[in-house]
């Protein structure tokens, strides 16, 4: 892999910005998106369990009730792709002995030479059960996911806007998840911006580096 310049990555990065408006006739060119999906798959977390669903939503009629369901904003409806974040609840043994088989099944070796990972895991699980904090920390993990999305879309050229205001219920049972084990965190609307979106063109409002990073 060749590395990009660090001006390009730079310039994606302060190019993209939280759009409020897309032009709900430009739509991400399939092997653009496929691309964005696949950075979803690639994106880390903890122990690789990949506690997610990605829920793609680009059908319009599906779009406006969720619309509907983000307290009037009108980039669920407007954007290319919607993506609906979700993570999954009470991950246990199931779900580790899985993770373990592909393993094997991508990289070799057998199942035994893996016991020591495994019982690791599973004893992490257990603990975060025991002390109430299972779900919270796999639903930390799609945040890593939602930003390496927005990364990558920013590199392709693509505008997003992450969504938090939404209503998790509603989106769950509009999308069919009701009785799954996945629970809607948070949103990604996906597309190109609208040529009077007045936010594109202003100032990033960030805290001087000196007051956000130290080093040491």
């Amino acid at each position: 892999m060749t590395p990009i310049p660090d001006s390009q990555l730079l310039a994606a990065l302060n190019w993209r910005y939280a759009t409020k408006k897309f032009d709900p006739a430009k739509k991400i060119p399939a092997t653009t998106w496929d691309a964005l999906e696949q950075a979803l798959i690639l994106a880390p977390s903890s122990y690789g369990l990949q506690p997610w669903k990605f829920v793609v939503v680009t059908d319009p009629a599906v779009k406006q009730r969720l619309a509907a369901a983000s307290w009037g904003q009108t980039q669920a409806a407007d954007c290319s792709h919607l993506v609906v974040f979700a993570f999954q609840q009470d991950v246990g043994a199931d779900d580790v002995n899985r993770l373990i088989t592909r393993t094997v099944a991508m990289r070799g070796g057998s199942l035994a030479a893996l016991d020591g990972y495994k019982n690791f895991m599973l004893q992490s699980l257990a603990g975060a059960k025991a002390g109430g904090t299972l779900d919270t920390w796999q639903s930390r993990q799609v945040y890593i996911a939602l930003g390496q999305f927005m990364a990558a879309a920013a590199l392709l050229g693509v505008d997003t806007c992450p969504m938090e205001g939404i209503e998790p219920s509603k989106f769950g049972e509009i999308l069919g998840l009701v009785g799954t084990p996945y629970a809607v965190l948070c949103a990604c609307a996906a597309g190109y911006r609208a040529d009077d979106d007045k936010y594109a063109s202003a100032p990033k409002v960030r805290h001087p580096a000196a007051e956000l990073i130290k080093r040491i």
